[in-house]
């Protein structure tokens, strides 16, 4: 039997209680960044790779091997079941359609594919994650895993080819289209989609209240993030993501923000993330006001899932008080 887990936490917890099986923790964060479709295994790999490198300071190298043996752990053949243990955010929904493709794509035979994947726990009143239980709070769940439905692996493969696509409106057709039989799905890609740069000022969601807290006086990354996890804790971001996304806007043509340790800062060290503080600049209090438009003073370079946003003007843009993209 395998286990597949969201990030190494639960993964740990479950090699430490008595359900039988290897425990493997998915390590990735197809969240963030490039996800184009129309490649191959290898090339998609290697798009991942120099990603990682890039935004998070990794060792591209090493990335692409640790991916590459991920992929190779996927060895389903060799279990009678493969149990996916994910949750309700943004970034669980991402890497579930994911690996639901991969599994549809291939073929099980005799392997049995199974989900556990829930939104709350009894008696944890802020449930984020599976991270957060104990060993026999974990084991609880095994027995509740349901065998993944034809249904379930075809909305997984469209809604996987939806989020990879150059055009972000074939998630607003498969969100029209019905998405319960996966029923984290639907607020996870609207999530995803308020995203996307807004009609208002150029920046998305997250860009946009990761400005309004600084703004606000919370200025500490440690603060900031945990802010952050309060507001918005359906897009499940670990404090690499969101540092990312602050960054992104501290190194601008025309910054937004500064940084107390722009130069050296990177995603992955965490003792230089908790360091870190952030202060907003008069050009950000413009963008948060709506008065200036990030996009316009300066330009984009940005992948969201499969769109690529390059330029001095976005393709699509969120519209807030209608829910919906537009094009421009």
């Amino acid at each position: 039997m395998l286990h597949i887990y969201n990030g190494d936490s639960a993964a740990g917890t479950a090699r430490n209680s008595n359900f039988p099986g290897e425990h493997l923790a998915w390590r990735e964060a197809l969240v963030c960044g490039p996800t184009p479709s129309g490649l191959s295994e290898r090339e998609f790999r290697g798009v991942r790779a120099k990603y990682l490198a890039e935004a998070y300071g990794a060792n591209i190298e090493e990335s692409e091997k640790q991916l590459r043996e991920q992929a190779e752990a996927l060895r389903f053949s060799d279990h009678e079941e493969v149990v996916l243990w994910f949750e309700h955010d943004l970034f669980c929904q991402v890497h579930l359609i994911y690996l639901l493709n991969w599994f549809g794509g291939r073929g099980l035979g005799k392997t049995k594919l199974s989900l556990i994947c829930i939104d709350e726990f009894p008696g944890i009143k802020d449930f984020r994650g599976l991270g957060q239980l104990n060993e026999e709070q974990l084991a609880s769940l095994f027995p509740q895993r349901r065998e993944v439905t034809d249904t379930q692996l075809k909305l997984g493969s469209k809604a996987w080819r939806a989020y990879s696509s150059p055009n972000p409106q074939e998630i607003e057709a498969l969100l029209a289209s019905g998405t319960s039989a996966l029923p984290f799905l639907k607020d996870a890609l609207i999530k995803h989609l308020q995203r996307f740069p807004s009609v208002r000022n150029g920046l998305g969601r997250i860009e946009n209240l990761g400005l309004e807290l600084i703004a606000a006086g919370h200025h500490e990354f440690g603060v900031l993030f945990s802010e952050f996890g309060k507001a918005e804790p359906t897009y499940g971001f670990g404090d690499a993501q969101l540092f990312v996304e602050l960054k992104r806007q501290a190194t601008a043509r025309e910054p937004l923000l500064t940084m107390s340790n722009g130069a050296t800062a990177t995603a992955l060290d965490s003792a230089q993330l908790l360091n870190s503080s952030f202060q907003i600049t008069e050009r950000g209090a413009a963008v948060v006001r709506g008065d200036d438009d990030f996009i316009r003073t300066n330009g984009i370079n940005l992948w969201l899932g499969g769109v690529h946003f390059e330029g001095e003007e976005a393709a699509w843009r969120w519209d807030e008080n209608h829910r919906n993209l537009v094009t421009q």
